[in-house]
């Protein structure tokens, strides 16, 4: 039996079947009122049947003022509890453990979506052509309110039937934000060293773990590093690694990069810093798994990079990690987990065609893996089938009008 098929208990007491798992992904499917529509239950629903043992779903912001991207799902209060449940039974339908990401964009919502978005620090964006408004400092008590905010959204999520709760700290949101000494530069109990900079995320799983109890599985995602002069750094990010062990995280996924240094968000590991070896093993971020199983004994979920099932078994029976995350491979083959499992070999551009989607042009190509991938989560949600064909320029238009403002507002 392949190591990928062995079930593993996470310290909460609950039991993945295998070692796959749906990485997160912005499905960018809500309803103009920002809730789950019939879109979304039917793309899950075609992921439950997938084999993977964990759907993380894309993320859910505890907060609609606060959006990444116009058609999240933000979950505030129990107003669309019908439709959530609708969704977590329709994902969970094939027996995978289905879990909710909660996010807060901070200053990474965009200028057209929050004019005057809230951050750490007054610190702006940099780089995207003035994409984001620059944000205002949050207060100490607006602190503690985005705290219980996160515990809402997710006492919520598991009231609707979602197995489990994912605390999203990467990719330079709400939470990666208070992290990174670029972003937060407050010098309060919220900032000013290493640990009032992480203050913000420990209570955050404190007071979520304050609504699921023991028993429910608790992941927080977060970067290796932001890959900026001036960011969190892979020795701090390490600290926070072990802090996270010690309040009894269940599982954390390890990510990497930002909006300003996006380069191991869109795939292009070539142009990124992560060294040639961990590039030749396919996962961007294994060298750091690898130091994080010294530190702590926490389960560890690795996501990205991985395109054959060779370097998946030997991440996992290699002990560095105890998951492996598949993001963009199931927007193209939502069945792979039940193939993997099954014997089926698996290689980058052949199998998947998970290869690069761009259009040629530097400063557009991170956008054009983007909108090209969530096409097919789109074309599935649809009912057809994801097309491996499909001109990445045309997904770029496509997803542009779908995301601009104007159709926002017309969706609202």
């Amino acid at each position: 039996m392949s190591v990928l098929a062995k079930p593993l208990e996470l310290p909460c007491g609950a039991v993945l079947r295998n070692r796959l798992a749906k990485a997160a992904m912005s499905e960018q499917l809500a309803t103009r009122a920002n809730a789950p529509g019939m879109e979304l239950v039917r793309l899950y629903g075609r992921w439950a049947d997938s084999g993977a043992a964990l759907l993380v779903t894309g993320n859910v912001a505890i907060d609609r003022t606060a959006l990444s991207e116009p058609l999240n799902v933000s979950v505030e209060d129990e107003r669309d509890l019908a439709a959530l449940r609708s969704w977590a039974t329709s994902a969970g339908a094939g027996g995978a453990g289905v879990w909710m990401q909660i996010n807060h964009a901070g200053r990474q919502s965009p200028r057209y979506l929050s004019r005057r978005p809230v951050a750490p620090s007054p610190v702006a964006v940099r780089g995207l052509g003035g994409a984001f408004a620059r944000p205002r400092e949050l207060t100490h008590a607006e602190i503690e309110g985005l705290v219980a905010r996160f515990a809402t959204t997710a006492r919520i999520a598991l009231l609707a039937g979602f197995t489990g709760v994912q605390i999203h700290a990467a990719h330079g949101y709400l939470i990666s934000q208070f992290l990174s000494p670029l972003t937060n530069r407050r010098d309060d109990a919220w900032g000013g060293d290493p640990k009032r900079r992480r203050r913000f995320l420990v209570e955050v799983v404190r007071a979520v773990r304050s609504v699921t109890g023991g028993h429910v599985p608790l992941s927080v995602k977060l970067n290796s590093a932001d890959f900026q002069r001036g960011g969190l750094t892979w020795e701090e990010s390490l600290e926070v690694a072990g802090v996270l062990g010690a309040e009894g995280v269940d599982l954390l996924e390890i990510s990497g990069g930002t909006y300003e240094s996006p380069a191991l968000l869109t795939g292009d590991v070539q142009a990124s810093p992560v060294r040639a070896s961990t590039q030749a093993r396919e996962a961007y971020f294994l060298d750091f798994a690898q130091r994080v199983r010294a530190l702590t004994s926490v389960p560890l979920m690795l996501t990205g990079g991985f395109r054959t099932r060779a370097a998946m078994e030997e991440a996992i029976s290699g002990g560095a990690v105890d998951l492996i995350g598949l993001g963009r491979p199931m927007a193209l083959e939502p069945d792979l987990p039940a193939r993997l499992l099954d014997g089926d070999g698996m290689t980058s551009g052949v199998t998947s065609g998970v290869v690069p989607r761009r259009v040629g042009i530097r400063r557009l190509d991170g956008m054009s893996e983007l909108a090209w991938h969530t096409e097919q989560l789109w074309r599935m949600a649809g009912g057809r089938d994801p097309d491996p064909r499909s001109s990445p320029l045309r997904s770029m238009v496509r997803y542009t009008a779908a995301s601009g403002l104007d159709a926002f507002r017309r969706r609202r």
